[in-house]
This record gives C-alpha cells, structure tokens and sequence, in this order.
C-alpha cells in the first residue's frame, strides 16, 4: 500500500544533525530491525512519540528534538488491524513480542522474522500499533527500511526555516 501523511521522532540531540538516519537503530536492534539495519522509526501523532521516548511511562523527559516529516512511501505493509495481519500472516504476538528480553538472552526476537520476510518480499515498511506502555489503539507508528528525498519511499524532515544543525559542532 500507499502511506501519505505525517511521521514525527524525537531525536536524541546528539543525532538532530541527521534526523533522516536510521544509524541509531542499527547500532543494537530494536523491535523491528536487527543490528546493521537501519531504520526509521516514526510515530503517527505527537502523543505516540512521547510515549515512545518514555517508554510510556510517567517520568521526566530528558531533552530530546522534535521533529515532523512528510511521508509518501509505497510498499507499506498494513498491519494495525487483525484483518490487516491476518492478510499479512502475521501474528499480533510476534510484533509485540518482548524484544528485548530476547535480545538479553542472545535469542532472535519473533519479530525480526516477521521483518525478514516482508522485507524479502520487497515490503520498505510497516504500520503498526504502537507497544509502548500505556498505549491506545490510536497509537500508530511507521517503521521504514527503505527511504529517501525520492519517490517511491520518499520521506523529507520538515525544517522550513533550516533550524536543525548541520553536523554535530554546529549544534554548539
């Protein structure tokens, strides 16, 4: 399927430099990507970012950047509804496995396999509910493992003004 719409992430202010990078999830894996593989994680709307950056849980914030992105992305896979899945073959659990847990115990998390298939099957990303703690079924998230400035996954930080730094000594 076709996403247009808006993403937003917060950025740790150490990686605003590149807010169109997925280095940062490549360094030790997430959820739905394994070390090496970069990827985009955004969220649907401003509640969900916060409640992925706290983990969903009521704490203060550390600083982070806030950005938003205009998306036009073919090869998205829908997998918010059990309708959706169920086309997809794809287990709710497996998505919502405890990745991390898995990764402590120098396992694969379930999830990685639902990604090395879609993406074997030319998928650049998924919608998916959000697992954060505390989450709605109004949390949604895009997760991208191909993206660009150009069609047919093109994605474009929204910086009208050229406020984000340019490296990381320019942040200073």
């Amino acid at each position: 399927m076709r996403f247009r719409g808006e993403g937003f992430r917060a950025h740790d202010p150490n990686w605003a430099w590149s807010p169109l990078s997925g280095a940062g999830a490549a360094l030790k894996g997430r959820r739905f990507n394994w070390p090496g593989l970069e990827t985009l994680y955004l969220s649907l709307s401003f509640n969900t970012v916060f409640r992925e950056v706290s983990g969903g849980f009521a704490h203060r914030l550390t600083p982070y950047v806030l950005c938003s992105y205009d998306v036009d992305c073919e090869d998205i896979v829908e997998l918010r509804t059990d309708l959706d899945r169920a086309k997809a073959g794809v287990a709710l659990s497996d998505l919502a496995c405890a990745w991390g847990d898995a990764l402590i115990a120098r396992g694969e998390p379930e999830s990685w396999g639902v990604v090395r298939r879609l993406i074997a099957d030319g998928a650049a990303g998924i919608l998916v509910p959000s697992f954060a703690h505390g989450a709605t079924a109004d949390d949604q998230n895009l997760v991208l493992w191909r993206w660009g400035p150009d069609p047919p996954h093109r994605v474009m930080v929204y910086d009208p003004t050229g406020k984000l730094p340019k490296n990381q000594r320019s942040w200073s």
